[in-house]
């Protein structure tokens, strides 16, 4: 049965004012403490299940995540609202916690319109830290969406309505829970999942409502049906926005970040490199835009910049239909492109990649266009191990790696012509002079 307005406590000393919110595993109300006459918020589980099979797990588990947030209280993260008190009333467990005023952002961006990007950053980020508090304490939120996600006037972001238990119920979670389907991932929705992907999807869903102004593309249809969802950057959202928000907003929960931290790492935003003293001048003779692979080099998203790298070479070949690059094509690649494509590794890496190194080193195992040559430039850049050719996902994309390692081009382009025993990239950046 739920409490009514004006309805008095007989354990503490609260009044009821209103009800808040009915979701399907707790009820929240506003509350006047009569003593000190300040608000509160009042959370309790939902009485509508008490008859449900799991409803005593449900319970236990709901006393100790309250337990649990409490105890992080006493190290009080500013973005995490605060609770006061957990106490039972008549059989019903009450968790206490501040009352936040202020907006949400759900409303704010309905209100308003999109957010500025880095405004926005600011605010997912502050969640996002207090976030990674409570993943360490084994809490997960699973609710961390726009409307739970408050502005404090003062522009200070504070998560609230934590969903707890929700793991213990998916049948009970996917029929009556009442989350936004845009912003909780389909695991959630059919599995009842409370892992910690759940909040990074939640919080990189969010992150596009603030940039873009619409909602995202529910999980369900982009996971099952295939619908598609559109582009943040098709909004004009920066680009290491766009990849924050993609990142977190995968699919598959396993090809998510794993962590709140390693998804917080995409919302910093590029800083010009400091090596050498000189900017790198994005020269195209062909109109290529290298801003995004200079975004992700700056970041030092290798995989990311390395895939990247083979889109441009595409376009600066004008070879983007075919997928790969001929004989010809090769020959004909732009001096400029080649060298801005450089430029670009070997500046963000701080020497450590760049196709010069990957042409010297060509040089150094023989500078021929043959299988030996080949396999001794693998060798050398990391390519092989044991005799044989890495496949793709078994590289490593960080800077303990050889020097030249990245950019990864051998399936596409060294090999594609090599055969013939005519060209190869490799004589390409010698004719071009790239050093």
């Amino acid at each position: 049965m739920l409490w009514t307005p004006g309805q008095t406590l007989k354990t503490r000393p609260y009044r009821i004012d209103t009800i808040l919110g009915q979701g399907g595993f707790g009820v929240t109300y506003k509350a006047t403490h009569l003593q000190l006459h300040h608000q509160v918020v009042i959370k309790t589980p939902n009485p509508g299940l008490q008859n449900h099979s799991e409803y005593p797990k449900f319970v236990q588990r709901f006393i100790h995540e309250g337990q649990t947030l409490a105890q992080l209280c006493q190290n009080s993260h500013p973005a995490i609202v605060r609770v006061s008190d957990l106490f039972e009333e008549k059989g019903i467990y009450c968790l206490v916690m501040d009352l936040v005023v202020g907006e949400s952002l759900w409303h704010t961006v309905k209100q308003q319109g999109r957010l500025r990007d880095t405004e926005a950053v600011a605010i997912i980020s502050q969640i996002g830290e207090a976030l990674i508090d409570v993943h360490q304490a084994g809490i997960v939120h699973r609710d961390a969406h726009p409307g739970n996600i408050m502005l404090r006037p003062n522009g200070q972001a504070v998560l609230i309505d934590f969903g707890i238990a929700s793991e213990l119920m998916p049948e009970v979670f996917s029929n009556t829970h009442p989350y936004n389907p845009a912003f909780a991932p389909w695991e959630q929705h059919l599995e009842g999942s409370g892992k910690s992907t759940v909040d990074i999807y939640a919080l990189a869903a969010s992150l596009y409502y603030a940039v873009t102004g619409e909602t995202p593309t529910p999980s369900l249809k982009r996971q099952f049906q295939n619908i598609g969802l559109k582009p943040a950057k098709d909004f004009g959202v920066k680009d290491w926005v766009s990849l924050a928000i993609d990142k977190g907003m995968i699919s598959d929960p396993q090809k998510r970040p794993q962590s709140m931290k390693d998804w917080l790492s995409y919302l910093r935003e590029p800083i010009p490199p400091t090596f050498p003293n000189v900017s790198v001048q994005l020269k195209s003779a062909r109109d290529v835009d290298y801003t995004h692979l200079r975004d992700l080099l700056a970041v030092e998203k290798w995989e990311e910049a390395d895939r990247e790298t083979i889109k441009v070479m595409f376009k600066a070949a004008r070879r983007e239909k075919e997928g790969w690059l001929n004989q010809e094509s090769i020959d004909n690649l732009p001096c400029d492109d080649l060298r801005t494509i450089d430029q670009l590794w070997v500046t963000y890496s701080q020497g450590h990649f760049g196709l010069s190194l990957q042409k010297k080193i060509w040089l150094e195992v023989g500078g021929k266009v043959d299988w030996e040559t080949e396999c001794k430039l693998g060798d050398r850049l990391g390519w092989r191990t044991g005799g044989e050719w890495l496949d793709y996902k078994n590289l490593t994309f960080n800077k303990q790696t050889p020097s030249g390692h990245l950019p990864f081009v051998r399936e596409l382009i060294w090999m594609c012509s090599c055969w013939s025993g005519s060209s190869c990239l490799a004589s390409r950046l010698v004719s071009c002079n790239i050093e």
